[in-house]
């Protein structure tokens, strides 16, 4: 068995990236529809668009949580804008019950990958299999060349992720430190809003770094150290 036809059978399940653990701000019935398209009661066919950052690949990894909860056979992949792997990966992966392409627009532009797509595409929509989508515009802006692959992105459930409003930010900030057991005032989720990197992903990061140094100094975690963790942190970057 090639490489190519291994990859499809595994990916890298992100372990704190349920339903659960993402907080929803203005997206409660984002969530429900993917959960809905999971459990078959929804939607076949959905496409998540949003700005970087937003949680669009945290929702995806989140739908094949819910999949394997189910003991339904899932997939998962992220496309990248500098390089795009042989679409002979997309072998077999028809007979996946549930599939997740994240950064779908990366394809676009690409004659090989659009027409081994757009022939996934019709092998797993034939056997009623789910497919999850997301791309940072929606389907009608990416820049498809195949005209019937351009059509296809457009069928289903097209969602946005609405982004998060600034105190919307800071109560994701409290809800992501408890969950990973320590504790942030709203105060110190603001000056971090203020004076680091608004980005969300960045912030996770940043949150684990927080809670390695709460942990070893053996301290909560107040402005007057926070100040001290993050001069640390710049120094090292």
């Amino acid at each position: 068995m090639t490489l190519t036809r291994q990859l499809p059978l595994h990916f890298e399940f992100r372990a704190n990236q349920t339903f659960e653990d993402f907080f929803p701000g203005s997206n409660p019935e984002v969530i429900n529809h993917l959960k809905k398209s999971i459990e078959g009661n929804g939607e076949r066919q959905i496409f998540l668009w949003g700005q970087s950052g937003q949680g669009k690949s945290h929702l995806l990894q989140a739908c094949c949580h819910q999949a394997q909860s189910q003991q339904l056979s899932s997939f998962y992949f992220v496309f990248s804008a500098f390089e795009l792997p042989d679409p002979a990966m997309l072998s077999g992966l028809d007979k996946l019950d549930i599939i997740c392409f994240d950064n779908i627009q990366h394809i676009a532009g690409n004659p090989a990958w659009e027409q081994a797509f757009f022939n996934f595409f019709n092998l797993h929509r034939d056997q009623g299999h789910t497919l999850i989508l997301s791309a940072s515009c929606p389907p009608n802006k990416i820049d498809i060349q195949l005209p019937d692959l351009k059509t296809r992105l457009n069928w289903g459930l097209t969602l946005k992720i609405q982004p998060l409003s600034d105190e919307e930010r800071i109560t994701a900030l409290i809800f992501k430190a408890g969950q990973m057991g320590f504790e942030i005032s709203p105060q110190v989720g603001r000056f971090l809003l203020t004076h680091y990197d608004r980005d969300l992903s960045s912030l996770w990061v940043l949150l684990k770094k927080l809670d390695r140094a709460s942990l070893a100094a053996k301290r909560k975690l107040t402005l007057p150290f926070l100040k001290q963790i993050l001069n640390e942190v710049n120094r090292d970057d």
